[in-house]
């Protein structure tokens, strides 16, 4: 049975004490209920050796936030896949809104940024996802089709190995969450899509990424479609993690 995997996106946050007594918290509570699902962090990069090392024997993947579109070479500041392997990160984020609207990331570059992850033996966490005018527009399906086209036409043959990430925009840090049936709507399209280009569709995990929380985790999760969460805000608060964690290894994690 797939299981559910639940990954933590700190985002511009943490320090060196901080991240210490947070993961000391979450490793606490996952000694005391042992998690049936696989679950994540993805830290900023000046500490994921610190990071690294404090989830070590732990059941908590590292994750980084972001991964280079280049292997190697003269990009001053850029971090490859090769690199982030280095210190046993094993997912990256690619493709976040984030990236998109404050950095330009286009379809092409994240397409890019997926095939150099995987290159790399890091499982990319491929963000899609519309904003509230494009929604507002019925352009939902128009956007995250084409979005996940571009991964898919750059990387078809070893398309199933990457982890997709539906974040509406509209819904990240806002407090505004889809619907489980509005999540599930797009979920379904991004699964079909895949289908069409993979066999092993089904066994793919598709996260939900907008504003996922203690408190609406357990109705998220119980679409069939959603298999987990990309976790902003409540990944800070070890209570609220370990509480989504606990969602997620209920029922058919």
């Amino acid at each position: 049975m797939k299981r559910r995997l639940i990954a933590g996106n700190w985002k511009l946050n943490g320090s060196l004490a901080f991240n210490a007594a947070l993961v000391a918290e979450l490793r606490a509570g996952l000694q005391a209920a042992a998690p049936a699902c696989r679950v994540a962090v993805c830290v900023p990069a000046p500490y994921l050796a610190q990071v690294g090392g404090l989830l070590a024997g732990s059941p908590i993947d590292l994750g980084a936030q972001d991964v280079s579109s280049q292997a190697s070479g003269a990009f001053t500041g850029e971090v490859s896949a090769a690199m982030l392997r280095d210190f046993g990160v094993r997912y990256a984020i690619v493709g976040h809104s984030e990236r998109r609207q404050y950095h330009g990331e286009s379809d092409a570059v994240v397409a890019e940024k997926v095939r150099q992850s995987l290159a790399g033996g890091v499982t990319p966490i491929v963000c899609v996802g519309e904003t509230l005018a494009q929604r507002e527009a019925g352009q939902t399906e128009g956007v995250v089709k084409r979005q996940l086209a571009a991964v898919i036409h750059a990387n078809g043959h070893c398309i199933s190995e990457i982890v997709v990430a539906y974040e509406p925009v509209w819904a990240i840090g806002t407090g505004r969450t889809a619907t489980p049936e509005q999540a599930q709507q797009v979920h379904a399209l991004l699964r079909a899509q895949l289908k069409a280009a993979t066999e092993r569709a089904p066994a793919m995990t598709i996260l939900y990424g907008g504003s996922m929380n203690a408190a609406n985790a357990a109705n998220l999760l119980s679409q069939p479609d959603i298999d987990g969460g990309l976790i902003g805000g409540a990944s800070l608060k070890a209570p609220d993690f370990l509480a989504i964690i606990a969602a997620a290894s209920r029922d058919g994690a």
